[in-house]
């Protein structure tokens, strides 16, 4: 009797661990989705973890409310471009200032560093914002912590994979976009995470891989406290562009313009392009600014 005893006993101990510890796990699944870091259920598992210290989890952001908000709708994206209700192309401003933006995109050839450019961008004192992407940052980590604490840049979120931002999946050149809310979310916020954990300084516009979107994707940007922000003067055309090429594009300027360039790829005409351009601009009273001293002139959608 004893002997059954002691067996009833020890099942119930055992059943009682087992039901503590998936409790435990379903608990801590539970926080994780509370909030948003690099090494988060988020983060996807091609990706390369970053290594960066994460912030206290009151600096984190709770995004469950906003993915509960747009998964329990019928959502029907209707639009698809550079050019949906919410991005923004312009400074709200009669000033004759421009607003210089590059892009890091990262990936197999895009890890890339421009070291003229940036180096005649700082010889001149060019303001500029710079859009950089976590696959970019994390092979240039020293080169971003150094451009991130120099005065003379913005650091803004230039997403986490370079990816078109969709709730379906759309693509453009060639690129795959994000195929939900959730994948939306991932895409903007991992980066935005990385970059606060390594600056202590949160972006506040977003720009998508390709710069296109669909109109219900930059909703969940807006709702995550960002701005999209594209341009109105193609500086470089994906660093494609010649150096004349860049310097006539740069010449279209008007007062507000944002020039959307890159800062990845230094065998391209950018450099030698916006260096021939600079003098040009300032010679016509333009000046250089950051996407954030001014606000942005809102969208209009043709």
């Amino acid at each position: 009797m004893r002997n059954v005893m002691i067996i009833s006993l020890l099942s119930v101990v055992v059943i009682a661990s087992i039901i503590f510890f998936h409790s435990k796990e379903d608990k801590e699944v539970s926080s994780s989705a509370s909030v948003i870091d690099p090494h988060s259920f988020l983060y996807k598992e091609r990706m390369i973890l970053p290594d960066a210290p994460i912030q206290a989890d009151e600096e984190k952001v709770n995004i469950d409310p906003i993915i509960e908000k747009w998964n329990n709708q019928s959502l029907n994206a209707t639009l698809w471009g550079e050019n949906v209700p919410g991005v923004h192309h312009q400074l709200n401003t009669e000033d004759n200032v421009i607003a210089l933006t590059f892009d890091a995109c990262g990936g197999p050839t895009g890890n890339g560093y421009d070291e003229q450019l940036i180096s005649f961008l700082r010889e001149e004192q060019i303001r500029a914002t710079l859009f950089f992407n976590a696959r970019w940052i994390e092979e240039n980590k020293e080169i971003f912590m150094d451009l991130s604490s120099d005065p003379l840049f913005s650091i803004q979120n230039h997403g986490t994979e370079h990816r078109p931002l969709s709730i379906t999946g759309q693509s453009a050149w060639n690129i795959s976009g994000t195929d939900s809310p959730v994948d939306v979310v991932n895409e903007v916020m991992v980066n935005q995470q990385y970059i606060y954990s390594l600056t202590g300084e949160k972006p506040t516009y977003f720009r998508s891989g390709t710069a296109f979107y669909d109109e219900i994707a930059v909703q969940i940007v807006e709702d995550l406290g960002l701005k999209v922000v594209n341009y109105d003067i193609l500086g470089d055309a994906g660093a494609t562009y010649s150096s004349e090429q860049v310097k006539e594009s740069l010449l279209q300027a008007r007062p507000g313009s944002i020039a959307l360039l890159h800062m990845n790829h230094p065998s391209s005409g950018t450099a030698e392009g916006v260096m021939a351009a600079i003098p040009l601009l300032r010679e016509q009273g333009f000046e250089f600014v950051t996407i954030d001293d001014y606000e942005l002139r809102e969208s209009e959608v043709e």
